[in-house]
């Protein structure tokens, strides 16, 4: 399988622009501009890109969302927050070839008809930030953002805004507020953001790999994308494996890649272990069990099997986790992340990591995992984002899978500790 976007990794030397250049980016460009904007949408479009954040929105049909012939600016916004436990393959983007994501922005933003880019990045990613910063004032530099880009009429500025390590800006409406210097509560939709996004104006928020994937499509075309992955998600995608296998990493595969060959391209469980459960598309997406791992990792073969391909975040945990307190370090993290705006979150969270502290230190009781159920029904579909039903799924999935483990501990039977997963 060709690799798009993970070929120049761990390469330091690849960060330069002349190096980059040397490599394709920005090779596209000027075919890009002299193309009309709805054509490279309609590329995008029929490649079946989907968003690689989480939602797996198809990325031309929300292109296409923008009103025609607005008056209003219209504003790009790439998501480089990352703040889902487990996720790490947008930083590698950022920190080994920035400049495919800047080439990525240029064309997304002229089919957008767009002349600003923020680029909203994780406030712990430092060192991928200023890699990015020296990546755009280098584009600068070449002619390739600022006034005229390729000498085809077309200005774009592209500036870096750095969050200060809230989960919940993750979320796209969240994003905004925190753009416009506003506390990161996600808005009420609709209105949805390509319609009135930041400022009242229309906005689409992309992640950072799903823009990355532009330059390659634009210059090889929809039918090459289209090779790889399933029928309604073409493509390759990285993964960002880890846990307990040998090789913890990014790993770019096809989108249907089996989850069973995705583990050993990581190399495979530790020695002497068997699989337990994974946890397939970042900690809001409920755990699989092992006897539900012989699965594809497109979309709908992880939702069939009763997850999700989420932020493509692969967990995995071997025999030796202990998953109450895997369950507890779930549920701690996002009690601590709501935003507190809906009250179904702002106090079920908190209660939900109460229950199961209580339960993993050996003074639960069996009726508290009726009570975990009904807290966890109480919160999906209840609040104005999904943070409270991605707090909830974990949990209902930990419970339905591994209440003996819940129950064991109610009766004071410790399981063996070996090792905790890393989540």
């Amino acid at each position: 399988m060709e690799k798009i976007l993970s070929k120049h990794f761990n390469q330091v030397e690849a960060r330069a622009i002349d190096v980059s250049i040397a490599n394709g980016r920005y090779s596209r460009v000027a075919k890009a501009l002299s193309m009309k904007p709805d054509e490279i949408t309609s590329v995008i479009k029929e490649s079946g890109l989907r968003g690689r954040g989480g939602a797996g929105f198809p990325t031309g049909v929300k292109w296409g969302f923008v009103p025609k012939g607005t008056q209003k600016p219209v504003y790009l916004c790439i998501n480089a927050d990352e703040s889902e436990p487990g996720t790490f393959k947008d930083r590698e983007i950022l920190k080994w070839d920035p400049h495919l994501l800047i080439e990525g922005i240029i064309i997304s933003s002229y089919a957008l008809g767009c002349h600003t880019c923020y680029i909203y990045i994780r406030g712990e990613y430092n060192d991928e930030a200023l890699i990015l910063e020296k990546a755009i004032d280098e584009a600068y530099e070449k002619k390739y953002l600022g006034k005229n880009i390729a000498g085809k009429g077309f200005d774009l500025n592209v500036y870096v805004h750095r969050g200060a390590g809230a989960y919940i800006c993750g979320e796209e409406t969240a994003l905004l507020e925190s753009l416009e210097g506003n506390r990161g509560y996600p808005r009420l939709k609709p209105p949805f953001p390509a319609v009135e996004g930041l400022w009242k104006c229309p906005t689409i928020v992309n992640n950072v790999e799903t823009i990355a994937n532009v330059g390659p499509i634009i210059e090889h075309g929809a039918a090459w994308y289209k090779q790889w992955g399933s029928e309604k998600c073409p493509g390759t995608r990285l993964f960002a494996v880890s846990g307990h296998v040998q090789k913890p990493g990014v790993y770019e595969a096809a989108n249907d890649i089996r989850l069973l060959d995705l583990i050993e391209m990581a190399g495979g469980l530790r020695s002497g272990r068997k699989l337990k459960a994974v946890i397939p598309g970042g900690a809001s997406a409920p755990v699989l069990p092992a006897h539900l791992c012989d699965i594809k990792m497109d979309p709908e073969s992880i939702a069939q099997a009763g997850s999700m391909a989420g932020s493509s975040a692969v967990m995995v945990l071997d025999d030796s986790t202990d998953m109450v307190s895997a369950c507890r370090t779930l549920t701690d993290f996002f009690a601590h992340e709501s935003c507190g705006q809906c009250t179904p979150c702002r106090e079920g969270s908190p209660w939900l990591a109460k229950l199961i502290r209580r339960i993993d230190q050996g003074e639960g009781k069996a009726s508290d995992l009726d009570l975990l159920l009904e807290i966890t029904k109480n919160a999906v579909g209840r609040t104005i984002c999904v943070f409270s039903e991605a707090n909830a799924a974990p949990v209902q999935s930990f419970i339905k899978y591994f209440s003996d483990e819940f129950l064991a501990r109610m009766k004071h039977i410790q399981p063996k500790r070996e090792s905790l997963p890393v989540l």
